[in-house]
This record gives C-alpha cells, structure tokens and sequence, in this order.
C-alpha cells in the first residue's frame, strides 16, 4: 500500500506483488504459526486457487466473479481464502498474470532468429491471449501487471523491439502501436466472440443475423453499402478467415511502417538487424 505523505487518506492498493506475500502461499495467523490452530484449509494452494479464478472468469466473467462464489467451488469457506489473499482484486491480479503466461515468448538469445517474426510470435499469442479470456481487456489497465508473466512477456517486447534497428527514443513508439493495436483488435475480437456464445450461435450465424437486421432498417442501406463491398473485397468464407486477413495485414502494415522510421531515423547506437544483411 501507498500513500501521499502527509496524507491521512486510506492508502492506496498498489499490487499483491507489492504486498509481502510469498508467492506460494498466504497468511499464517499467530494460531497457526504457533502450532496451535488449523493448517491451511482443505489443501489449498494459490495456484490452485488461482487456477479456479481463471476458470470461472472464463465462464461467467467478472461481472459474477465472488469470493463465495470461489470458495463454493474449492469446496472451503470464504474466509479460508484470505489465508491466500486479501481481496477479491488480489485474486484477479493473480489470474490476469497467470494467463499472461500463455503468451509465447520467442527465443531472445536467438541473435539470428528475424525480429518480424518474433513480433509477429509475440503479437499473434498476445491476441489470442486477450480472445481466449475475453475478461483480460477490462483489467489489464486497472492493475499495474508487474506479476513475473506478465513481466517476462513486457521484457520479450522490448527486446525485440530492441533489435528492430528503431533509435531508442522511437522504441516505445513501436511499442505501442503494435501492441495497442494487437490489444484494440483482440478485445473487440474477444467480446465479439462472448457475444455469440452467449446467443448460442456460430460466428457466422450471429453476423449474418446482425448484418440482416442492420441492413432492413430504414436508412442505413446507403451507410452500409460501402462497408459491404469492403467485407465482401477481402475475401474469407468465414468471419473468422475475414479477421485473420485484416489482423495479418494490418500488423505487416505495422511492421512496414517500423522499417521505414528505422530507415528514416536509424539507430544511434548503431542495433544490428541481421535481416537488412540480406536486403
């Protein structure tokens, strides 16, 4: 927790990778510790609780995420989870670090291997991050994700992004137009898919309903006109086809525009991309 000094407001919540707990395990009460009371309840572990989190975020969001509603799936009581945690934003912390892990990172030490394909690794695994769990996007801007997934993937960008041959003051640039845009398209891909699990229809099924009835209200006919010619230019049979295309372009869009500014503006300390030997 922090504080503004001087300041007799409650402090504020920093991270539960700030809190002092081992990662491992939770609080002992003095009971415990002493040998006295109860060990930790019903075998838990905060992996294992962790692991519990995800999965009913997955399946029911945020929205009805709970402590009891956690505890009644461990089969424990409420308050056995605060031998773990704190509080309910603990444990969301947790899982959004924990699926952080299902990120690929390439092989850094690789000084041969192609920066546009380890972006493209990084990007692609980041989006199907952000798909997969579509209750990510909403938290990865209200904690500060220094968890040491969520870290590694931080260190893995930077350091391809590192390699690009961008001069250091333009890095961060690069940063964040790859990986806003990869979060921009993941998030309104995730939520678009939630949307259709939740109708019980196929992607396809819930855009040709949503396309039909936008199309047979009265003045949007000339509004949509252009972008069905666009849709239909693209080419895909599904909608998933049609939104690999425009994610794979868009990022070799990206990718294009950070060789230009590399070659605009190079390096001063001279990064070396191994692929421009062969250009």
């Amino acid at each position: 927790m922090v504080s503004e000094p001087g300041s007799a407001q409650r402090p504020v919540r920093t991270s539960v990778w700030l809190e002092g707990k081992p990662a491992g395990r939770g609080r002992r009460n003095d009971r415990a510790d002493t040998g006295t009371g109860t060990d930790h309840p019903g075998g838990l572990d905060r992996d294992r609780i962790t692991a519990v989190t995800v999965a009913l975020l997955d399946a029911e969001g945020p929205a009805k995420f709970s402590m009891r509603r956690l505890a009644a799936e461990l089969g424990v009581t409420a308050m056995s989870l605060y031998w773990y945690v704190d509080t309910k934003d603990d444990l969301l912390e947790l899982a959004l670090d924990a699926v952080f892990g299902e990120v690929r990172v390439p092989d850094l030490a690789d000084e041969d291997a192609d920066w546009r394909d380890q972006l493209r690794e990084l990007a692609a695994s980041y989006r199907a991050v952000l798909v997969g769990h579509h209750w990510v996007s909403p938290l990865v801007g209200r904690f500060l994700n220094i968890g040491p997934r969520s870290m590694e993937f931080s260190a893995a960008v930077q350091a391809v992004l590192g390699r690009t041959g961008l001069a250091r003051q333009d890095q961060m640039g690069g940063l964040a137009a790859v990986f806003q845009f990869v979060y921009g398209f993941g998030t309104i891909e995730g939520h678009f898919v939630q949307r259709c699990a939740d109708a019980g229809l196929t992607q396809d099924a819930y855009y040709r309903q949503a396309m039909g009835a936008i199309e047979a209200q009265p003045g949007y006919e000339g509004t949509f006109d252009n972008a069905g010619e666009m849709m239909a230019a693209r080419g895909g049979d599904t909608v998933e086809e049609m939104r690999e295309r425009d994610f794979v372009f868009a990022l070799e869009l990206l990718i294009a525009g950070i060789e230009a500014m590399r070659d605009r503006n190079p390096a001063a300390d001279g990064a070396h991309d191994p692929a421009r030997d062969e250009e």
